[in-house]
């Protein structure tokens, strides 16, 4: 069984995870696939927008239960030497469709992507400290950059679950839609990004929300000033500029 599915939209790559009946919980060859897909995502020149989703009710419901088991045994098995934030250096836009339930590390991981779209109805939980378990993985850094540190206490401290409306209500997620409608508007969304915004652009951004978190503000705007002074010599800029004079699409090259 294909642990991640893959399916092409246009210039979109949909990803799934396909563990339904274990609402598709992590393990570590489930993650090798899926960092192996975003790294093959990255060098196709066809693919300018990747969507996350889970098959069946569950989004990713954290670590499986047996890996935990073997932890506890003292089996670590061998590392993925990439990161847990690994997304967060892949160049394209990658957006999480969380479908259902969304818990611990599969929170972490929704979180790695650089925008979350969610089922008003998903179940959300930090699950840590109901587990015995920390933070895992820079959620204590991320969280209160999100939603403030009040709100990511919250979460993390009583490892309660929230629904999607929540999560959109707490700045969590981009946008909260019914169930049934999720996929369509994410799909939506990313061909929107897949059509009118330059990957070139796309990806100078993302390094810049990721990056600059750990700068200064004087630090960043002379950092913008250089990438912009970049980005006035690529053709992306050229042909964002002719497509809006001659109201047209744009057709930029890709990355």
């Amino acid at each position: 069984m294909d642990l991640v599915l893959t399916e092409r939209d246009e210039g979109v790559l949909v990803l799934t995870f396909n563990r339904p009946d274990r609402l598709n919980a992590w393990t570590d060859e489930l993650g090798r696939r899926y960092f192996d897909l975003l790294e093959e995502a990255e060098k196709d020149p066809e693919v300018r927008v990747v969507v996350v989703t889970g098959a069946g009710k569950g989004f990713c419901a954290g670590a499986d239960f047996q890996a935990l088991r073997g932890i506890q045994a003292g089996d670590y098995g061998e590392p993925d030497p990439r990161p847990t934030t690994f997304p967060t250096t892949i160049r394209k836009p990658i957006i999480a469709a969380v479908n259902g339930a969304c818990a611990g590390l599969g929170l972490v991981h929704a979180l790695a992507c650089d925008l979350v779209f969610a089922a008003a109805e998903a179940k959300f939980t930090t699950a840590f400290s109901r587990r015995g378990l920390i933070a895992e993985y820079g959620l204590s850094w991320l969280l209160p950059r999100l939603i403030g540190q009040g709100r990511a206490m919250d979460l993390l401290l009583s490892g309660r679950t929230f629904t999607g409306s929540e999560a959109y209500e707490l700045g969590l997620v981009n946008r909260a839609v019914p169930g049934e409608s999720l996929m369509a508007e994410t799909l939506a969304y990313a061909r929107d990004l897949s059509v009118n915004a330059s990957p070139a652009s796309m990806a100078v951004i993302k390094r810049q929300v990721w990056g600059d978190a750990g700068l200064t503000l004087a630090e960043a705007e002379k950092a913008a000033v250089r990438l912009m002074l970049e980005s006035f010599g690529r053709p992306d800029f050229a042909e964002g500029v002719a497509s809006f004079l001659e109201r047209r699409e744009p057709r930029f090259p890709p990355l």
